[in-house]
């Protein structure tokens, strides 16, 4: 009888729902909490013995199951309990995943059963009301220490504060919403409940590292995500939640070490932490650097039109790096150090294409690349501030009009995209709608 009984729980897993687990996504859950209905994996089912006062687990394979606790699975699942436990789940509030930290699956677990935040929306205060404000551990920039600094998150400001002094009146960073990122960072950070908060200044990418000691950390990560909603809301009115939701927060694509070599011949490679953002390459001193020392933009190519006779799939890849030190490196065309008049100053970019059919090899930061713009100057460069009679692949471009920006600074300031070309109104600095760049 206990064999059949088993059996008939194995065969509720092939149920549409039960074959991954309710709570993470984890395929293949062989673990069952009795009392709420649920299917779930191995490390779910840690955090639900950890809750004892709502939810009861047992091994799918290994337990034996009473006659009554398998007539409620099976009138139960997850589908069921998805439809009752998440039932007003706010768009902005991250659904974890197995391969998410530990502390977003716990507390996501918690608010679904034990705090039932998703069944009554007024328990969503602490992330929905659209400020908060309270303490959390912050890393030191110079000394590596965790000190305690007062944070304020406001939407009506746009902006997340923290404050060196309790008493004190002005902040001591502004992180506006529109440029800002959150992501868990535990093993990097040394503490289960560490959270990376990158934001751009002047420019440049500035990460500060916070933790709290309980499952608040969460609330707060949950607040910048309604933060960030809310404003996108209000930035592209005709947008879908669907369509918002991926841009509220990101994980970084790929994190490690790597050493690369300075701008000149003579300097020795260094090892340094490089971070794979988005469409950036960027590197940092170490992993817990502050501010980027420069990075790469790694925008899709931008297609200019051909001159005639050619093929306009000469124009090849195109990738922008921000030089964000006080050294010019070579230029990449010529192989020569660039004449003053030719410079442009510490931070922004040259501008060369590259064909697809090789020449000169690129070389990450310092020898050469290619690009239109400089995403990071967050601005258009009119094509005569960058030698405007250099006839590239897409044939000479006119001194009087602006180059087209990458795909991901087009879409932040409004501006020309590979796909779109120039939106109605003037060109950003006042020059003619007129040469490639204004097709």
């Amino acid at each position: 009888m206990a064999k059949e009984r088993r059996k008939a729980v194995l065969e509720l897993l092939q149920r549409p729902g039960n074959s991954r687990c309710a709570d993470c996504g984890a395929p293949d859950p062989e673990w069952a909490s009795y009392t709420l209905g649920v299917f779930i994996c191995l490390s779910c089912s840690g955090v639900h013995r950890n809750i004892p006062q709502v939810s009861k687990v047992k091994s799918v394979r290994l337990d034996a199951w009473e006659e009554a606790q398998v007539e409620f699975m099976a009138s139960h699942g997850n589908n069921t309990a998805r439809d009752t436990y998440e039932s007003k789940v706010p768009p902005f509030y991250y659904r974890p995943t197995f391969s998410d930290c530990h502390l977003l699956r716990e507390q996501w677990i918690r608010a679904k059963y034990e705090r039932r935040e998703f069944t009554h929306p007024e328990k969503q205060e602490p992330y929905s009301a659209g400020y908060r404000e309270g303490f959390l551990w912050k890393r030191g920039r110079d000394n590596g220490q965790f000190l305690s600094r007062k944070f304020v998150l406001t939407e009506r400001e746009g902006a997340l504060k923290y404050f060196n002094r309790n008493d004190a009146k002005e902040p001591k960073a502004i992180m506006k919403i529109e440029h800002l990122n959150a992501t868990f960072q535990p093993a990097k950070i040394g503490h289960p409940h560490g959270l990376q908060v990158t934001y751009l200044k002047d420019n440049s990418t500035r990460n500060i590292f916070v933790y709290h000691e309980d499952g608040k950390m969460v609330d707060w990560f949950n607040a910048l995500r309604a933060a960030r909603f809310h404003y996108l809301q209000v930035a592209f009115p005709g947008a879908s939640d669907a369509d918002l939701v991926p841009k509220l927060s990101r994980n970084y694509l790929k994190e490690g070490y790597m050493e690369k070599t300075g701008p000149k011949h003579t300097e020795g490679f260094r090892k340094r932490w490089f971070t794979m953002d988005d469409r950036r390459l960027m590197y940092f001193k170490d992993p817990l650097g502050a501010g980027d020392l420069a990075w790469l933009s790694l925008a899709p190519a931008l297609r200019t039109p051909s001159p005639v006779g050619k093929s306009s799939s000469a124009a090849g890849s195109a990738a922008t790096l921000c030089w964000t030190g006080s050294r010019h490196p070579r230029r990449a065309t010529t192989g020569r150090m660039a004449s003053p008049s030719s410079r442009q100053s510490a931070g922004s970019c040259w501008p060369v294409r590259q064909s697809q059919s090789g020449g000169r090899g690129q070389q990450l930061f310092g020898r050469s690349w290619t690009g239109p713009c400089c995403p990071r100057s967050m601005q258009w460069k009119p094509t005569s501030s960058i030698n405007p009679s250099r006839a590239g692949p897409g044939g000479p471009r006119n001194p009087d009009s602006c180059d087209l920006a990458s795909e991901d600074t087009a879409a932040r300031l409004g501006g020309p995209t590979a796909r779109g070309g120039w939106p109605p109104g003037p060109c950003p600095q006042g020059q003619p709608r007129s040469g490639a760049a204004g097709t």
